[in-house]
C-alpha cells in the first residue's frame, strides 16, 4: 500500500514538473515575442522622414529595408543547406552502416567534437584560412562561367555570400549529421534483413530500407540546421562584405547581408529609434524562424509511419 502511495505521488509529481516545463516554455515564447513587438513598434509607426535621419538606414520604408536582410539571411541559408546536407548523410550512413565499428566511433566523435566550436573560431578560419582558398576557385568560375549571373563579377578576396554559405554548411554539419545518423541506427532490423534475404547489395538496402525509414528524420535534422544558420552571426560578419541588395551575384561582393549580423555590426553604435529598428529586424527574423519550423512540422506529420520524428 505504501509502495503503491509512494508511486502515484511520484507520478503527479512528474506530471506536474512536465506540465510546468511545457507551459514555461509557451510563456517564455510569448514573452519574447511580446518584447519584441513592444520594442520595434516605435520603427514599425515611425514616418519615413524619421528613417531616413538614421546614417546606415537604407529605403523609404522599414519594409524596404528588412525585404534584402530576410532575402540575403535566406539565400544564404538555403546554399548553406545544399552544401551540408548531402554531405551530412552521406556522413551518417558511412558510420551508421559502412565504416568499422571503431572507425565509425572516432569518425562520430570527431564530427560531435565540431558541434562545441565557437562561432567565432569559424569566423577567424573562414576569414584566414578559407577565403584565400576559396580565391583561385572562384576566379575561375568567374572567367570559365562568367556569363552565368551567379558566377559573374568577382573580385578578391572571397567576401560574398557564396563564402559565407561553405562555413555555415560546416557549422550546421555535426548537428545534421549527429541526428541523422541517430535516426539510420534506428531502423528496423527485420527490414534490413529481408533487404539483404532477397539478394540486396548494400547500396541497394541503403536505398530500398534505411532512406525511407529515414525521411522525416532527415527533413527534422536539416531543419535544425537550418534553424542555426538563419541565427548565425559573428561567423558571416568575419567573412562577408555586406550589401543591402535583392541579387543573385553569388561571387560579387557588397550584395547582401543577413539580419543577425547586420545587427551584431549596427547595434554598437545604435541609439533611440535606430535600436527599435535592429529589432525590428529581430522580430522578421523571429516571425520567419517560426514559420520554417511551423512548415517542417507539417512535412514531418505527413509520415506517420516514422513516429520518433512525431
Amino acid at each position: 500500500m505504501l509502495t503503491n502511495g509512494r508511486r502515484q505521488w511520484g507520478g503527479a509529481i512528474f506530471s506536474g514538473a512536465s506540465h510546468t516545463a511545457g507551459i514555461l516554455i509557451l510563456v517564455v515564447l510569448a514573452a519574447v515575442a511580446v518584447f519584441l513587438i513592444i520594442e520595434a513598434w516605435p520603427a514599425i509607426t515611425a514616418p519615413t522622414e524619421e528613417l531616413e535621419k538614421i546614417s546606415w538606414f537604407k529605403g523609404t520604408s522599414l519594409l524596404e529595408y528588412i525585404g534584402p536582410l530576410v532575402f540575403g539571411t535566406l539565400l544564404s541559408s538555403v546554399l548553406a543547406l545544399l552544401f551540408a546536407v548531402p554531405l551530412s548523410i552521406g556522413i551518417a550512413l558511412f558510420i551508421s552502416h559502412y565504416a568499422p565499428r571503431r572507425v565509425a566511433q572516432t569518425v562520430a566523435y570527431v564530427i560531435d567534437l565540431l558541434a562545441a566550436i565557437p562561432s567565432v573560431v569559424y569566423g577567424l578560419w573562414g576569414a584566414l584560412w578559407l577565403l584565400p582558398v576559396l580565391n583561385p576557385i572562384f576566379s575561375w568560375l568567374t572567367s570559365a562561367l562568367g556569363f552565368i549571373p551567379l558566377f559573374a563579377d568577382y573580385q578578391a578576396p572571397a567576401k560574398n555570400i557564396l563564402s559565407a554559405s561553405i562555413v555555415l554548411a560546416v557549422m550546421i554539419l555535426p548537428i545534421i549529421t549527429a541526428v541523422s545518423r541517430e535516426i539510420f541506427l534506428q531502423t528496423p532490423r527485420l527490414h534490413e534483413e529481408a533487404a539483404l534475404a532477397l539478394g540486396a547489395t548494400k547500396w541497394e538496402l541503403v536505398r530500398m530500407a534505411v532512406l525511407p525509414f529515414g525521411r522525416s528524420g532527415i527533413i527534422s535534422a536539416s531543419m535544425l540546421g537550418l534553424g542555426r544558420a538563419l541565427g548565425e552571426t559573428m561567423a558571416v560578419l568575419m567573412v562577408i562584405s555586406p550589401g543591402l541588395l535583392y541579387s543573385f551575384f553569388l561571387l560579387k561582393p557588397g550584395q547582401h547581408q543577413t539580419i543577425a549580423a547586420n545587427i551584431a555590426a549596427q547595434f554598437p553604435e545604435a541609439s533611440g529609434l535606430s535600436v527599435s529598428v535592429l529589432i525590428a529586424t529581430g522580430l522578421a527574423l523571429f516571425v520567419f524562424t517560426f514559420l520554417v519550423n511551423m512548415a517542417a512540422r507539417a512535412i514531418i506529420a505527413r509520415r506517420k509511419d516514422f513516429s520518433g520524428a512525431n
